[in-house]
């Protein structure tokens, strides 16, 4: 207890890492940068900017565009692909900036001035934030005509600014639809399946340490943690790519069923770690392996699209421990991936 005591005073005691904490911030900092600076997504994103918003500038520069700002801003609010599908946000943008002139237009043609705008200003603003939950379309539709009312009340052109608008908001939406999104392959295609996959590995990973004697509590948590961040980014990607055209987002859709079972298996191999964590009769290390080569056999017929090879068919039936439940989820999620042949319209291959 002194030596204990001692070692805390001087600050040469460590507590024991029980629940993974993570790396020091400078580290991370300097791998968010790394990734950030390396990571082809981002530089294929820098690329797809840099070519709309320089399209709009050459565009405003040789004709004559009433506000041509708009142009570029409207470019940097929808090529956002981390804020959803950048197709349905183009669409979005001219429809709702579409309904929300035809607000302007009636505000600022029978509304008189002088103080009158006021109540409708702070209607629109109070009700931008509830609108603004149920899409992104609602959301330009309340912005469009706010923006306008209080351009009016400093330039006094009425509605004159609704035409100039339209004009840049159309401009921009299709430069984006075509140069940020049909001109770049990517676009038509879906990562679901990428990131499940990455997803599967992690679990088998996870799998493999949780049930090993030899592997840390810290280690534990942090791949209990990655695959929940894996399954974050594959929601995520999920509904970018819902909102895809056909046939992108018809093949995203029949990735939902895999998505569920996925989910499933996570969760219940979480639920047996913690079980064994608390006490339960821990599943031999044979077990514990069988299921993670299980779930990356299920993870490569994902990237490849081929059919799942078990990993031992002619194992005979395990006995029930802590990964029956498991075990149970992984035949289920192979069922899946088995069930629709190549050829059929609608597999998640």
């Amino acid at each position: 207890a002194i030596e204990h005591a001692r070692d805390t005073l001087a600050g040469a005691y460590r507590a024991p890492d029980r629940v993974g904490r993570p790396r020091a911030l400078p580290a991370r900092l300097r791998a968010a940068s790394r990734d950030l600076l390396v990571s082809a997504e981002s530089w294929r994103y820098g690329l797809r900017l840099a070519l709309c918003i320089g399209l709009a500038q050459v565009l405003v520069s040789a004709i004559d565009v009433p506000r041509s700002y708009w142009v570029p801003l409207t470019v940097t609010f929808v090529l956002k692909p981390d804020f959803g599908s950048v197709f349905s946000r183009a669409v979005l943008r001219a429809l709702g900036t579409a309904a929300g002139l035809v607000v302007a237009g009636a505000v600022l043609e029978f509304v008189p001035r002088g103080g009158w705008e006021v109540p409708i200003v702070v209607v629109l603003a109070a009700g931008l934030p509830t609108v603004s939950r149920r899409g992104y379309g609602y959301q330009t539709a309340v912005i469009t005509p706010l923006i306008l009312i209080l351009s009016d009340m400093l330039s006094h052109q009425g509605v004159h600014l609704l035409a100039p608008r339209l004009l840049d908001s159309l401009i921009g939406c299709g430069i984006v639809l075509v140069a940020g999104y049909a001109l770049w392959p990517e676009s038509w295609h879906t990562r679901v399946g990428a990131r499940l996959a990455a997803a599967v590995d992690d679990t088998a990973r996870y799998i493999e340490c949780a049930f090993d004697e030899h592997t840390d509590q810290a280690a534990r948590a942090r791949t209990r943690r990655r695959i929940y961040r894996d399954l974050s980014a594959v929601r995520t990607e999920f509904q970018r790519a819902l909102g895809e055209p056909p046939p992108a987002g018809a093949r995203a859709a029949a990735w939902w069923p895999l998505l569920v079972a996925v989910e499933r298996v996570i969760d219940t191999g979480t639920a047996a770690a913690v079980h064994t964590a608390h006490g339960a009769p821990p599943p031999s290390p044979e077990a514990a392996a069988h299921i993670a080569t299980e779930l990356r056999a299920l993870a490569t017929s994902m990237r490849t699209g081929k059919p799942v090879v078990p990993a031992d068919p002619d194992a005979a039936e395990h006995t029930p421990d802590a990964l029956t439940d498991v075990r149970r989820e992984v035949r289920s999620t192979r069922s899946l991936m088995d069930g629709p042949g190549p050829n059929d319209p609608s597999p998640p291959r």
